[in-house]
């Protein structure tokens, strides 16, 4: 692994040009990606409000006391909050510089994501075939509106971590990795964040 060559700029500020010639201030894409993060929340805030709102909008349709299933729900939940943890794992290897247990340990924290997400598909295709589908209230538009959003989140997640895969086993981990692998972990615990939230807003309280 070749060593990355510190620069600076004209005011001082550091910046580092990697084996394969980008140049990156120092933690300049962690603090992009914080603000990635925010427009995110911002972005999830907004469908839980919309729920808020929605959430006995029924228009003489099922509840959701009526349709949910807690227990798959909570299998679900566990799942998610494993996959946090067997990430945990991969950033412990990836500090050990061991490539292949980090790569092996993503690729565990992937089939955890493919899990959960089997498993909330699952559950669409049960409501509609229900006919609880997200054109039959504003209660459940809303409802397929916030829980598909994270849904495509946690798929771009397993995406991104098939990617990181193929290029820790291409380039090591050198420094362009492991800060990529370090967003990707914000990135994968802020779902689960915002997943407890579903299941304690949407699930747990629209049981009861």
């Amino acid at each position: 692994m070749s060593e990355s060559i510190a620069l600076n700029h004209a005011d001082g500020s550091p910046v580092f040009l990697d084996e394969r010639g980008a140049h990156h201030p120092q933690n300049g894409t962690l603090l992009g990606f914080w603000i990635y993060l925010l427009s995110d929340l911002m972005i999830f805030g907004s469908l839980f409000a919309t729920f808020g709102v929605f959430s006995k909008s029924y228009a003489a349709g099922p509840a959701g006391g009526d349709l949910f299933d807690l227990t798959l729900i909570a299998v679900n939940t566990a799942v998610l909050l494993l996959s946090s943890i067997t990430y945990g794992f991969a950033m412990l290897a990836m500090q050990r510089r061991n490539a292949r247990g980090t790569i092996a340990w993503l690729l565990v924290t992937g089939a955890l994501g493919l899990v959960f997400l089997g498993i909330e598909l699952y559950e669409f295709q049960h409501l509609i075939h229900l006919g609880a589908g997200p054109q039959r209230s504003a209660f459940l538009s809303a409802f397929f509106a916030l829980v598909g959003t994270h849904g495509l989140h946690v798929l771009f997640g397993v995406l991104w971590l098939v990617v990181l895969c193929m290029q820790v086993g291409r380039w090591g981990l050198n420094r362009t990795t492991t800060r990529r692998i370090a967003c990707l972990s914000l990135f994968w615990h802020f779902l689960d964040v915002v997943w407890i939230g579903v299941f304690t807003f949407v699930y747990l309280m629209g049981t009861l």
